[in-house]
């Protein structure tokens, strides 16, 4: 009996993507090799994370890098980064942010759900820009002299949440900040593939940037990674790690901690509460190593592979292959059903009730469009999937 069977917990299909209510993905082999393995050893964290920092910063070109328990995480401690810089006294103080620069700028059409991460630490989010081209009144949304304008004495940081669709493009957003001493925080937790989005962003000028771990990098899904300005990360170090430790016996690589910039050791900060342990560190260290060495060649035909499977398994419905000739994309077929016999609630309930369980993403269901996206099928998943969802249509 597996561990989940022990547990009275049923498995499924994952074919709707690195959804974190569906555990996200499937790790490769080597990466829970190396998780086991790092378990079975105690390290100094401030030394594994100091490591982590050398791996993250070559990888992305930013001056340094740090991992905590998921992109959000990541956001949470880059803000509180900006909000207190190296000052332990405003460490301490956290969510009270009195004294201290209180507000964070952001487009409004980049609001989500994601963005309580950078409320938590105290910070207020001005709102700048109407999103006219998504509520359908106009082209425009905001522009970079409203972000501008809405930078006071009291801004702590710019949020930009990274998409193809985001408004104003980062250079210019970075730009504007910079020329009013502010920094830019990046959630760019889902902007990969590709690749070249590991150092996108740094070198448009982001002064911190957060990457989701348990998404396409394949790395476990309690972790993500923070790269950017040496002196931004090693504030949210500091807000992170365990310092319950004597001042003359608290000796942190420089690296990552330069003690002697510091008037004293912080109390444990508001990141605390986002830990990664020497697993989750070593574990996305390794899928970090792997999802370069693959490529986005390699990886767009693995997953494409597995969409013309279920494409062929579904011939006689209305099925489309997205993204096949993007090899910077995900693949992902959309199937469109005829509302009269089927809607997507209710193919979807009836896969994931069914044995084996599949779990589809139902995102366009208003246009009776239900999608399968690769990313989390194991070996054979692909066939099992498509012929649950041909069986389950086929009944009607």
């Amino acid at each position: 009996m597996t561990v989940y069977g022990e547990l009275g917990v049923k498995t499924l299909i994952n074919a709707k993507g690195t959804a974190t209510r569906l555990s996200g993905g499937i790790m490769k082999a080597p990466v829970a090799a190396a998780m086991a393995e790092a378990s079975q050893a105690c390290v100094d964290m401030a030394e594994l994370q100091a490591a982590a920092s050398r791996i993250i910063s070559e990888v992305t070109g930013a001056e340094a890098g740090y991992v905590a328990s998921g992109a959000s995480a990541c956001l949470l401690i880059g803000a509180a980064a900006c909000i207190t810089g190296l000052d332990p006294g405003r460490m301490a103080r956290l969510p009270d942010t009195t004294g201290m620069k209180t507000e964070c700028v952001m487009v409004r059409s980049q609001r989500n759900f994601y963005d309580h991460a950078i409320r938590a630490t105290g910070l207020k989010i001005v709102e700048v820009g109407l999103p006219d081209r998504y509520a359908g009144a106009g082209v425009r949304d905001a522009e970079g002299w409203e972000i501008d304008d809405a930078i006071t004495e009291r801004t702590a940081l710019v949020f930009y949440v990274a998409d193809a669709q985001a408004r104003p493009p980062l250079a210019e957003v970075v730009a504007v900040a910079h020329a009013r001493g502010v920094p830019v925080l990046v959630d760019a937790a889902a902007q990969l593939p590709p690749q070249a989005n590991l150092r996108r962003f740094i070198s448009e000028g982001a002064d911190l940037v957060a990457f989701s771990g348990g998404k396409a990098l394949g790395g476990p899904q309690a972790s993500g990674l923070l790269a950017g300005r040496r002196d931004l990360v090693m504030a949210a170090a500091l807000q992170h790690l365990d310092l319950d430790v004597f001042w003359d016996m608290w000796s942190p690589p420089p690296p990552l901690i330069d003690k002697y910039r510091l008037k004293g050791a912080p109390a444990h900060g508001i990141g605390r509460s986002c830990k990664a342990g020497k697993e989750e560190i070593v574990g996305l260290l390794t899928a970090l190593r792997l999802f370069i060495a693959e490529g986005d060649a390699a990886r767009h035909a693995r997953w494409l592979k597995d969409c013309e499977t279920v494409a062929a398994a579904l011939d006689g419905f209305l099925v489309t292959i997205t993204g096949s000739n993007d090899i910077t994309a995900v693949p992902a077929v959309e199937i469109t059903l005829d509302p009269e016999r089927m809607s997507v609630t209710e193919l979807c309930l009836r896969l994931q009730t069914g044995e084996p369980a599949v779990a589809l993403d139902p995102a366009q269901r208003d246009r009776g469009i239900v999608t399968v996206n690769p990313m989390c099928l194991k070996p054979g998943e692909a066939q099992v999937a498509a012929e649950q969802i041909a069986r389950v249509l086929r009944e009607l």
